[in-house]
């Protein structure tokens, strides 16, 4: 008996026994659509996180209170040991560090707009120097963005978000026009290329004012975030260590000090998220898994199944010259394709799941191409798995007692 008329025949058997064989791949096709749709999830956030989130632009780094934290002690500590920002350790950067090309900071506050009775809440107003949003990926859709002359006087102009624009300009150039922030008229110079949502929240619900009108408006009491832009023709890291000594001597720390500010990178940002991503994936992987196991066992009892309602057929086989490799061959094959069609189906719901999500959901799912190939080896290891002891006890049976049975 060759590998075609084996495939034939574990084809036949599967097909009269329709309802049996799906009801036996349920675990096999549940477990392959939740690992691959959640592979395609995070996958889909990979991308985004690297594109988007994570783009703070060629040789650009930040230095900040707190840095990348990612446990709540080493919060408690940087709370109580790591230092304000002020706009002087920017000044001093700006100052002592020739290998940065352009040096600019920026504080956060959270407030609520209106105009004309329109009111928008929790906004987020950074307030920024001028060379900010040289620095940061800022395109600019409408007018311009804040000059030096904006910065230095701390005049009322703003740069807006795209969600500012559709929320109290319907069908309205907003250049030129004002918002009312903390009671104060401020002119829009300038509108921001939309950027969209992440995770069902907006990215473009923000002002951008000058440093000096922020700190008019809320104080200086807010740590602000030093922006930093490495010389093109230096590594940025001879710049960051170079900014790190600055700020040591500022902060009057000894060498054996850690540092009482954080430095985050992009690629400080992607190894953080990559990690959380692979986390989440083994342990989603660990879980889903119980089903693919539970779901090899199912096949297992339904091959021996199989093997005891086939007994007389077993025996004929053998009485005609069937070899015990035939006949394992025969229902290994059974095993094998009944998991890979299982596999096959659960492939196909992952990537609808998959498709559905990144189109209706707010996340950015995207169907892996590794999927099918890694799917149908792990289906087919489970098929051999399972269904070679099965196989093994139809190629023992005795022929004689075989063609006894009824």
């Amino acid at each position: 008996m060759n590998f075609a008329e084996s495939t034939r025949l574990a084809l036949e058997s599967i097909w009269a026994n329709r309802l049996r064989s799906f009801l036996t791949l349920l675990g096999v096709i549940i477990g392959i659509a939740a690992i691959i749709a959640t592979a395609a999830v995070i996958n889909g956030l990979n991308k985004y996180v690297a594109e988007k989130l994570s783009n703070l632009g060629s040789g650009v780094f930040t230095v900040q209170r707190f840095g990348i934290i990612t446990n709540r002690q080493d919060f408690l500590d940087a709370l109580r040991k790591n230092r304000v920002l002020e706009p002087a350790d920017g000044r001093a950067i700006r100052e002592r560090c020739p290998l940065a090309e352009v040096v600019a900071w920026e504080a956060h506050s959270t407030r609520d707009l209106t105009r004309r009775g329109h009111e928008l809440r929790d906004v987020d107003i950074g307030g920024v120097t001028a060379g900010i949003l040289e620095i940061e990926p800022y395109e600019v859709e409408a007018g311009r963005i804040f000059n030096d002359n904006d910065d230095e006087h701390g005049l009322p102009v703003a740069f807006v978000g795209a969600d500012i624009v559709e929320q109290l300009f319907p069908a309205v150039d907003p250049i030129g026009k004002t918002i009312r922030v903390e009671g104060l008229e401020v002119r829009v110079v300038g509108v921001a290329k939309k950027k969209g949502s992440f995770l069902g929240f907006s990215q473009d619900n923000y002002v951008k004012v000058p440093y000096g009108l922020h700190k008019k408006l809320f104080g200086a009491q807010n740590s602000v975030n030093i922006s930093v832009k490495a010389a093109s023709d230096v590594a940025m890291t001879e710049a960051m260590d170079e900014v790190r000594a600055v700020l040591r001597a500022r902060h009057h720390l000894r060498p054996a000090d850690p540092d009482d500010f954080g430095i985050v990178t992009a690629e400080g940002i992607n190894d953080l998220w990559k990690n959380m991503s692979q986390t989440i994936f083994a342990i989603a992987l660990f879980v889903v898994g119980i089903s693919l196991v539970v779901g090899g066992i199912v096949i297992m009892n339904i091959m021996l199944v199989s093997v005891i309602e086939r007994t007389r057929e077993i025996g004929v086989r053998k009485a005609v010259g069937a070899r015990q490799r035939d006949i394992v061959e025969q229902f290994l094959i059974e095993a094998v394709l009944l998991s890979c069609i299982g596999g096959a189906i659960g492939i196909s719901i992952a990537w609808a799941a998959s498709t559905a999500v990144g189109r209706y959901t707010p996340l950015p799912a995207d169907f892996p191409a590794w999927a099918p190939p890694v799917a149908f080896f792990v289906c087919t290891a489970i098929g051999v798995f399972f269904g070679i002891s099965p196989a093994r006890r139809a190629a023992r049976l005795d022929p004689i007692e075989a063609l006894r049975s009824e």
